[in-house]
């Protein structure tokens, strides 16, 4: 049962944190070295800025990766908590982090709350960030029961659904479905920043939906993909393949008659036999794409495909 807690770092996840935990009933103490953020973050209602007069039942370290062991040997050396959690999106990094500090394991347990939002601060929080969500966790051997049953209360009072992981085998996991993404939106972005004002005016829902996440913030993400550069740079190694090969089918189309508007597709040559490989390997790598987008979004139906 969870009765108190700390939220150390106000930001997005952790105010999120604090206002998912303050309406169910917790008493959330708030921690920030910004102070105008916990100001906020407590004007919000995610918790009060009065220190704790005791430790608490559970403190959530809601920083950085990079900063993560730092702040969690800090915080038990002053006896914040009983247990104690941490959000950070790369976890066998913060692991490592761990063997040049004196981190008492027993009472900490790994997490990483899978939600977000391309918005970024106290302000954009919300309490019902979680619900639903996964939660990943990652116990230790030395971890105690008591502090990974704290951490399982703390994510079912914030409504997220908890995941039991390997540290490598999360940063592996959220590499492919969050990290590599990530970079994708920001390099599309990128792309249209450079757009003149005619052009930008023409931007439809799915251009939107695809640059979406690169709005979260430069600092934090520099943070993560540095905690988890190897895994992020094998996906998008094999994702530079795709590209490399799609962009050779299109080069392809347009010297062999095969775009729009060509003379020789279909005429039966060789360019036109260029031309259709060409067809192919785009129309494969859309079907690729559709497999994938229906193993998110239509899990049930493409299992049952055969």
């Amino acid at each position: 049962m969870i009765r108190t807690a700390a939220v150390v770092g106000t930001g997005l996840i952790g105010t999120s944190t604090g206002l998912a935990l303050s309406r169910r009933g917790v008493q959330v103490h708030l921690l920030d070295a910004d102070e105008s953020a916990a100001r906020v973050a407590a004007a919000r209602g995610a918790g009060t800025l009065e220190p704790p007069a005791a430790p608490v039942d559970l403190a959530v370290i809601a920083v950085p990766p990079t900063r993560v062991a730092q702040v969690l040997v800090e915080q038990q050396g002053r006896g914040l908590a009983r247990s104690y959690t941490d959000v950070a999106s790369v976890k066998s990094a913060t692991a490592l982090a761990f063997a040049g500090h004196a981190v008492h394991r027993p009472s900490y347990v790994g997490g990483h709350p899978m939600a977000g939002s391309e918005r970024s601060g106290p302000q954009a929080a919300r309490a019902e960030l979680f619900e639903g969500r996964p939660w990943v966790l990652t116990p230790g051997p030395e971890t105690s029961s008591t502090a990974l049953n704290g951490v399982l209360a703390a994510v079912a009072l914030c409504g997220a659904v908890p995941v039991v992981m390997e540290p490598n085998a999360h940063d592996r996991a959220v590499a492919l479905v969050s990290h590599a993404p990530h970079l994708v939106a920001a390099l599309m972005a990128a792309r249209l920043g450079d757009a003149s004002r005619e052009t930008l005016g023409l931007t439809g829902q799915g251009a939107r939906d695809v640059i979406r996440v690169a709005g979260g913030d430069p600092t934090l993400w520099t943070d993560i993909i540095r905690s988890n550069a190897q895994a992020v740079g094998e996906v998008l190694g094999e994702l530079a393949k795709d590209l490399e090969a799609l962009a050779q089918a299109l080069h392809t189309l347009e010297t062999s008659g095969g775009a729009v508007g060509g003379s020789d597709l279909g005429s039966g040559g060789g360019r036109g036999a260029d031309s259709e490989g060409a067809l192919a390997s785009v129309r494969e790598l859309l079907l690729r794409g559709r497999d994938g987008w229906a193993a998110v979004y239509e899990p049930g139906a493409a299992s049952g495909t055969g």
